[in-house]
């Protein structure tokens, strides 16, 4: 179910967002419901895996991983003895 919500912005602002919303063929009712919405997902314990962080999971190997953080910290050491 949708509500009004009254909001007192900056009239700079207000028609900077309308030109935005304008060119992306939307709303700015939507264009705020959709900010607002990715906001507020970020706060539940659940985080969304992304298709492509889906895509990319298994691309690199943890024994390979372990290697090059054990050669970088010699690197470092010797750089910084």
């Amino acid at each position: 179910m949708d509500k009004k919500l009254t909001l007192s912005l900056n009239d700079k602002i207000i028609e900077a967002a309308k030109i935005y919303a304008k060119s992306n063929n939307t709303s700015l009712s939507k264009l705020i419901e959709s900010y607002l919405s990715t906001l507020t997902k970020g706060t539940s314990n659940e985080k969304e895996i992304t298709p492509l962080v889906k895509s990319l999971s298994g691309v690199i190997s943890l024994e390979d991983d372990i290697d090059v953080k054990d050669s970088y910290a010699q690197y470092l050491i010797e750089k910084y003895k």
